[in-house]
């Protein structure tokens, strides 16, 4: 591991750090030695020189991302010590020897104390997102980490981070292939069968982090009439379907996740079933549509992605919870949710309740619902919450 920077902290800025929070902030830091740059491996000292933690310098008010904390520095084999005790918790939670499902989040960035990566490992795939520079300029090391995790098991590691790192103004050499090869790729999930485009679909391909809160629907989806807006691939459509829902309206803007939902249904072998496929806007089918829906799912992308977008976000929201309450048959359910990282579990309650008001509908809760535990939340950084929500019955 080459340390390229020293950041010393100033006088009572390390608190953060004692109490384990993957992040410094630029304001913390009192000096700078060496002259790292973006993705370079950087250690921190306080201001008495005692070592503290080490991490990968980014640019930004975030300007160090910790993946290790003191009082040792990281030892040889990290990468591999760190992949195998993310797997080791899977392994106990039951993810990766279940005959029933075969994906899984492998790695959940600062969630499994790797701030910036997120790997998904798909039926025997390793799809793997940097986030952030540093992150990405590892991915030859991550991926021979994955080879002696996994050995065997694992058949290819694809690198999708170009995106991602995009978004948080980094620059990639492309997506492709770190270890073995390819192409058409299916999944198991709670016995349903999933067809994963991790090329070309959002995020790495698939929604994991919703596997719980689909199961739940098919807890409650048998004879009613069902839809699901916002559907991407369908997999809320495909459980409903096969927990006995009277009929399925998948809705999506886009055409080819539209012809993935397709494709999912045939092969769960419900192609020329009680399902009907729109292709059109979320928001304008909700202003329109009929009222004789008894469950509905509000899984839209996310519509604060920062904190100075959360009002117009909780305006989004409030518009499609509000009018689908106004629409619901009395005793229907409403399954929603925000992916919004910026918007806490009170706002996205507080909304609810905003909604149910302009509805002029009697609504309680029946469940608060979260990601899956593959998806693990570090206590020490509450800001990895991102997925809210709510399973409400509307009178």
């Amino acid at each position: 591991m080459q340390v390229k920077g020293k950041i010393i902290l100033g006088k009572g800025r390390d608190e953060a750090v004692k109490r384990f929070h993957p992040w410094i902030f630029s304001g913390a830091i009192h000096k700078v030695e060496g002259n790292p740059e973006d993705g370079d491996i950087v250690e921190v000292f306080d201001i008495a020189d005692n070592y503290l933690a080490t991490g990968h310098a980014c640019t930004g008010s975030i300007a160090v991302k910790l993946f290790h904390f003191g009082p040792d520095k990281p030892g040889e084999n990290f990468w591999v010590i760190k992949l195998n005790q993310a797997f080791k918790l899977r392994q106990d939670l039951g993810f990766t020897a279940n005959p029933k499902s075969n994906a899984y989040r492998l790695v959940f960035s600062e969630g499994d104390g790797l701030p910036g990566l997120v790997i998904d490992f798909y039926n025997g795939v390793a799809v793997m997102q940097g986030h952030s520079t540093g992150m990405y300029l590892l991915r030859h090391e991550l991926a021979d980490a994955l080879k002696q995790v996994y050995g065997k098991k694992l058949s290819a590691v694809y690198d999708k981070s170009s995106e991602a790192l995009g978004k948080s103004g980094g620059e990639s050499d492309g997506d492709g292939f770190l270890f073995g090869n390819s192409n058409a790729l299916e999944i198991l999930e709670n016995g349903h069968r999933f067809s994963i485009d991790f090329k070309e679909g959002q995020k790495t391909g698939f929604f994991l982090d919703q596997r719980d809160n689909r199961a739940l629907l098919a807890h409650y989806a048998k004879g009613r009439k069902v839809l699901n807006t916002f559907c991407y691939t369908g997999g809320f459509s495909v459980y409903a379907l096969a927990a006995g829902a009277t009929q399925v309206t998948s809705l999506d803007s886009s055409r080819k996740a539209m012809d993935t939902l397709e494709e999912n249904l045939r092969i769960n072998g419900f192609a020329g079933s009680n399902h009907e496929s729109i292709v059109a806007d979320a928001k304008s089918y909700l202003g329109t549509m009929p009222d004789d829906f008894d469950l509905i799912v509000l899984d839209p992308p996310a519509f604060a992605k920062r904190h100075a977008d959360r009002h117009k976000g909780l305006q989004g929201y409030k518009y499609i919870n509000a009018t689908a309450m106004k629409k619901i048959r009395p005793g229907g359910l409403l399954f929603t949710f925000s992916c919004s990282q910026s918007i806490s579990r009170e706002m996205f309650v507080s909304m609810a309740m905003s909604s149910a008001l302009e509805a002029g509908r009697n609504v309680s809760i029946l469940h608060q619902m979260g990601h899956s535990a593959d998806h693990p939340v570090s206590i020490f950084h509450p800001e990895g919450e991102y997925l809210k929500g709510l399973v409400l019955v509307v009178e």
